[in-house]
């Protein structure tokens, strides 16, 4: 099945540069050019990666990624104009798994979406070994790619997923911002380290009782994050 992917971006040229090269890569491409077309897309397809602008008509691409986590945990990659810092942290915040900086070279843009669907669809023979983990109160699903904390299911974005399965199957190991990048972004991140910080601050926000005395992801000061067993 050819992957499906939404870009969203009110610059025709750009929408259509990245539609000719997914479709090249055998891939099943939908364009929206507004924030509210792109809404209305994503509620009525199931697409397996997200490529939505920061600056778009109607609603804005933070306002867009913000409705879509209402209801699905598709892979969403933010396209920013260089320079806006806050903005690709924003955008993380609002949800997002991953930004990209205009102008960008498209083979950067491919090799992103193929690193987040890699992780997105892990081979059969993964699947069937999948595991279901239990420490203390949290509660990991990796088949079903669900969490709860005492009980109650918590909706986390796939990379907050991604993080928190790498941490909680090497208990105690500690992994530095870099490392983290690297495994669970699955290329060599050229972004933000802060990325990472972001990613844990809001997992840390959805399972734990209170976020600066965590019980489950820790910080070694210097070193980077664990989690206790």
């Amino acid at each position: 099945m050819p992957k499906k992917v939404l870009v969203v971006d009110d610059e025709k040229l750009i929408v259509k540069g990245i539609r000719f090269s997914l479709e090249q890569d055998g891939m099943e491409v939908t364009c929206a050019y507004d924030g509210e077309e792109a809404l209305e897309l994503a509620k009525e397809t199931e697409y397996d990666i997200i490529l939505l602008d920061l600056m778009l008509p109607k609603l804005s691409g933070l306002e867009v990624c913000q409705q879509i986590r209402e209801f699905s945990n598709v892979p969403i990659i933010m396209l920013t104009a260089k320079g806006e810092d806050m903005d690709k942290i924003l955008g993380l915040e609002y949800g997002a798994d991953d930004y990209i900086t205009k102008p960008f070279n498209i083979l950067e843009v491919k090799a992103r979406i193929k690193a987040i669907l890699r992780r997105a669809s892990k081979p059969a023979e993964e699947k069937e070994q999948a595991k279901t983990v239990e420490v203390n109160g949290l509660k990991m699903d990796c088949e079903s790619r669900r969490v709860y904390v005492n009980g109650k299911e918590i909706n986390l974005t796939a990379k907050e997923f991604d993080v928190l399965e790498l941490l909680v199957f090497n208990p105690n190991k500690v992994y530095s911002r870099e490392n983290l990048l690297n495994i669970v972004w699955g290329y060599e991140y050229p972004g933000d380290v802060r990325t990472v910080d972001v990613h844990i601050r809001r997992l840390r926000e959805k399972i734990e009782e209170n976020p600066s005395e965590p019980k489950y992801v820790h910080t070694k000061w210097g070193v980077g994050y664990y989690f206790q067993s």
